[in-house]
């Protein structure tokens, strides 16, 4: 990671909640329970790592975010506190497809910091509703970084594509995510002798992403901060309601510390 950037970067869109700060080569990460609990601890959690790293929010590069596909909730969640510090301390957000982390984080838990190795790998995550996630992407090298195979879709598990060709070359293929658990007997297509590998949308995934992510000029102002849901959906249920009011109210006491004077 380029020693010139400082990100806070999160991911709540799945029942994990994960945060990270980078100063630097340095990191700070936290990694706890998400989904509902998530809008009430991730602004506190947020500026705790922020204090560790010694950094101010105004000093960041950028407020990076998984911003889906996901859990509903978890999505708008992160999206209410991306755009609410990411205004107070007038700073850019980098929104960051979730299952880009995840074929990020498995290629890091194997590969480490051995990154010229192409790869491809298609990506999972349980979308419940009998249903899930997936999209694949070709990793190749540093230099080049991550191209996307198949676009984002949700599906039967029975429905996913495994069939990823690139005519240039012949390269190792994962299928990584979370979705083996809950689905793994419905991926009826999944060829026994692709390597499985479990992986979420960490935020430290998100850090490592997030330099080449800029300079591609993807980070947009605070107000651009949209969640992608992928499936449609029309209504709140109680627990978004409750989680979104949580979210609002920790996104305004956020923003009246900052401004002391308002």
């Amino acid at each position: 990671m380029s020693s010139g950037f400082q990100f806070l970067a999160f991911d709540t869109s799945t029942d994990v909640l994960s945060v990270a700060v980078s100063r630097g080569a340095h990191t700070w990460v936290h990694e706890g329970v998400g989904g509902a609990q998530a809008s009430a601890h991730l602004i506190p959690v947020a500026l705790d790592l922020m204090a560790q790293a010694g950094l101010q929010l105004s000093e960041l590069t950028a407020i990076v975010f998984g911003r889906g596909p996901g859990s509903f909730t978890g999505l708008r969640t992160a999206c209410a506190v991306a755009q609410g510090l990411a205004f107070g301390a007038h700073v850019p957000v980098l929104p960051v497809d979730t299952l880009l982390a995840v074929a990020e984080q498995a290629r890091f838990d194997v590969q480490g910091e051995v990154q010229d190795q192409p790869l491809h790998v298609v990506a999972l995550l349980d979308a419940r509703m009998d249903e899930v996630y997936s999209a694949a992407y070709a990793w190749q090298g540093t230099a080049l970084g991550w191209r996307m195979l198949q676009e984002l879709r949700v599906s039967p598990p029975e429905a996913v594509d495994f069939k990823i060709a690139d005519a240039s070359r012949v390269v190792p293929c994962w299928c990584a995510g979370n979705a083996f658990t809950h689905d793994g007997e419905r991926l009826h297509q999944l060829p026994a002798s692709m390597p499985r590998v479990h992986a979420m949308p960490t935020a430290q995934a998100l850090l490592r992403l997030a330099p080449a992510l800029w300079r591609t000029g993807l980070a947009v102002p605070a107000d651009q901060a949209m969640p992608l849901y992928v499936r449609d959906k029309v209504a709140y249920t109680t627990a978004e309601r409750t989680a979104i009011k949580a979210a609002q109210m920790a996104q305004a006491v956020q923003a009246a510390a900052l401004n002391p004077s308002h």
